[in-house]
């Protein structure tokens, strides 16, 4: 099984066993340097996660004598099992790991993140892919990323106020930012909460030209949760604009502030009948 081929081919097509491909490259310490990388990477997927996979990695994040590029990317590949588990937390049939998983991913990766030792690249990896679970300690830890004056933890930092509440002043002060990789992260996060206050700037971004595109589609994603019943007058120029991506992100994200409109009215309506 060539990694570099499965990294290109969409998970769904991957063979049966990729998951223990990847187990058995993971826990080879002698394995390829970058095959373990690609490993590490691939292995958060949904369609190959499980409670070993989720195990290996939590082994390989918590391991000094491991690489700290491998402890990183592993880190980062618990991030979106952990958001399942955290969100249907009432549906296991819906989550590929146990509870039990789930709640020692929590604990190594707060353990791991608090320990001074650990490099900077894996802590900010680890409080990447640990927010998506939200817990009490993390409001303190972005906090203080933020306030760092360290470039590097700032974009942690507002990366992670995507996923935890508290911080809409910190986040309009972000969107000022000119650095091109906390701006985007600033308007993931303003547009994930629906920050009223970050209306005229992210309305800004799709009106001017010189917007960068992954800047754009961010902002085209948040009109349509910070004001949807405005969405389409805002973005249906973009219907016919000839990137195919930018087209194709205005049409999806019209539809979400339409559903999320005709919600609200439904929502209006039957508080009328009482």
């Amino acid at each position: 099984m060539d990694l570099n081929i499965l990294q290109e081919t969409p998970p769904w097509d991957w063979p049966p066993d990729a998951g223990s491909r990847f187990l058995k490259i993971l826990v080879d310490a002698r394995a390829n340097a970058s095959d373990r990388l690609i490993a590490a990477d691939l292995a958060g997927d949904f369609t190959v996660i499980n409670d070993e996979l989720a195990d290996t990695l939590m082994a390989i994040v918590r391991s000094p004598a491991e690489p700290e590029q491998l402890r990183a990317k592993a880190a980062i590949s618990l991030g979106p099992v952990l958001e399942q588990a955290y969100t249907f937390d009432d549906e296991p049939d819906a989550v590929p790991i146990t509870e039990d998983t789930f709640h020692n991913i929590q604990e190594v990766l707060r353990k791991v993140y608090v320990d001074n030792k650990t490099p900077k690249e894996v802590r900010r990896r680890v409080l990447e892919a640990s927010v998506r679970a939200a817990e009490s300690w993390h409001e303190n830890a972005i906090g203080a990323a933020y306030s760092s004056g360290d470039r590097d933890w700032i974009l942690t930092a507002v990366f992670s106020m995507r996923w935890v509440r508290g911080f809409d002043d910190r986040i309009l002060e972000a969107l000022k930012s000119t650095d091109t990789e906390i701006h985007f992260e600033a308007v993931q996060a303003a547009g994930n909460w629906g920050l009223a206050a970050a209306w005229s700037h992210v309305v800004a971004l799709i009106h001017n030209v010189r917007t960068p595109k992954p800047l754009l589609l961010a902002a085209i994603e948040a009109v349509a949760t910070i004001r949807p019943a405005e969405a389409r007058e805002v973005l249906g120029d973009l219907l016919d604009s000839d990137d195919e991506e930018i087209a194709e992100a205005a049409s999806e994200a019209i539809d979400m502030a339409d559903a999320e409109s005709d919600l609200e009215d439904d929502e209006e309506g039957d508080n009328e009948l009482f």
